[in-house]
């Protein structure tokens, strides 16, 4: 018989299905397509050895092997050894199970026992195709290779537990960042300044909380499109972008509009989001109640730009909770170092500003619900949680008491010397509940005078102007 007719005879080859995870499926110990294959064996795999064997040639080809693959399956001898050929004298082994192919039930496949995402078929083919095929091993792989998709896929998370075991303050982020509005440039808020003037906003915002003594630092900065509903004279002023000439125009533009299907004119509102972060990260303060106590021990204040900060601390007495916490070693720390002692959270709930609107007022805490909080805490002698911005990371442990430290912010540099941080008189000091005005009156000097006035934070509050610090306890 010539070498002619021995290649043009039929055989049965392997057709590869599916590719490997490892991605080997190129690696000369696993099974290619155009593989010939010699000799099947169908069993256990186990010690005993495998209880039956088939040979080349395969009656009736690929059919006839698919046959054999079915009664295996019936009888649940689902392991198989496939031993192919390459070339003329190299041969290569696979161990796999007999499975059904996706979408047939009297179809099989084999899937490898090393590797479960590795999956062959069987096919019918000449010697001589299968010797082509293999000697095209290399274009093959190129060809694989262009042809190859990445596929995407989805992986449940147990977002409940790990959101409450992962953070450093359950289900509340360490990410801090103020929106500033762009300003209205008139009266009735038809037109906006630029984008130039927030970013100079933002600027100006976070410069003069680091100079009043606010331990934070810049980390980032972003604009944020706000989409909202224009007309009238808003409509005719902003909706302009037509074509692409007039993109340029937007460069710098606070508010510019569009015209959608229906004829409705939506604007676009060009807001900054200004990121920051502590210096060294926020620490954790619990104060405990006791029985008894009259006072918590300290006076809470806001600065100009909406942060909350602990403005005083009663000295003197370890019988006072905030002594018994550690609060007022941070406090002497923070006047030592020229820094407020920021809070940040109360009972794990941020109370840092977080807005500036269109007017330029900045969204912030009053200062007091906060007192009326904290009071409501010692009449039902629920402990506190503060957490307060950190400066020097060995505070965390001088602060003594019930304290303990939260996860801390990336590094961060100092401030330039030229930035001077100094501390604002407090000029912002409040009482707390109303209905306790009596005893903290007690002991204020005749020149103090007590008015009902709103804050920068739209609420009614009481103030003391000229009083005495030592009376301006929550």
């Amino acid at each position: 018989m010539t070498m002619d007719r021995i290649q043009s005879v039929t055989v049965l080859s392997i057709e590869c299905l599916k590719g490997s995870s490892k991605a080997d499926e190129w690696t000369g110990d696993m099974l290619q397509t155009g593989d010939i294959v010699e000799q099947i064996k169908i069993g256990s795999g186990s010690g005993s050895g495998y209880a039956v064997s088939y040979t080349s040639p395969f009656k009736n080809g690929k059919s006839g092997v698919q046959k054999i693959l079915h009664n295996a399956s019936k009888e649940r001898l689902t392991s198989i050894l496939v031993r192919v050929r390459r070339g003329i004298d190299e041969f290569v082994e696979l161990q796999a199970c007999i499975v059904p192919e996706p979408g047939s039930k009297k179809q099989y496949a084999l899937r490898s026992i090393g590797d479960p995402n590795y999956a062959v078929g069987f096919s019918d083919r000449t010697e001589a195709e299968c010797l082509q095929m293999q000697a095209s091993r290399s274009s093959r792989m190129v060809n694989a290779l262009s042809r190859a998709k990445l596929q995407d896929g989805y992986v449940s998370y147990p977002w409940g537990r790990r959101m409450h075991e992962v953070l450093s303050v359950p289900n509340s982020s360490c990410f801090l960042s103020v929106l500033l509005l762009p300003k209205a440039s008139d009266q009735v808020a038809s037109r906006y300044n630029d984008l130039e003037d927030t970013l100079a906003r933002a600027n100006v915002w976070l410069n003069a909380s680091q100079a009043s003594g606010v331990p934070i630092v810049f980390m980032n900065i972003q604009t944020e499109s706000l989409l909202t509903k224009i007309s009238g004279e808003t409509a005719s002023s902003t909706v302009n972008a037509g074509s692409l000439s007039d993109l340029s125009n937007l460069a710098n533009a606070s508010l510019y509009g569009f015209e959608d299907y229906h004829g409705v004119d939506i604007g676009v509102v060009r807001a900054v989001r200004l990121w920051y972060a502590p210096l060294v990260g926020e620490f954790a303060i619990e104060i405990k109640i006791k029985e008894g106590d009259l006072k918590l021990g300290f006076a809470i204040s806001r600065t100009d730009e909406g942060f909350i900060y602990i403005s005083s601390v009663m000295d003197g007495s370890e019988n006072v909770a905030s002594s018994r916490s550690g609060l007022n070693v941070l406090y002497k720390e923070a006047e030592r170092a020229s820094r407020l002692l920021v809070l940040s959270r109360i009972s794990n709930e941020k109370v840092l500003p977080w807005m500036v609107s269109s007017t330029g007022a900045i969204r912030c805490y009053d200062t007091v619900s906060l007192s009326q909080k904290l009071s409501l805490h010692r009449h039902a002698k629920v402990p506190i949680l503060l957490h307060v911005f950190l400066w020097d990371q060995t505070l965390a442990s001088m602060s003594g008491g019930s304290a303990r430290s939260s996860v801390a912010s990336p590094s961060v540099q100092p401030f330039p010397p030229e930035v001077q941080l100094t501390r604002p008189p407090n000029d912002n000091q409040i009482l707390p509940l109303s209905s306790e005005v009596p005893d903290d009156r007690e002991g204020i000097s005749d020149g103090s005078e007590l008015r009902l006035e709103r804050d920068t934070a739209g609420e009614a509050s009481f103030r003391f102007h000229d009083f005495s610090v030592t009376n301006n306890w929550v």
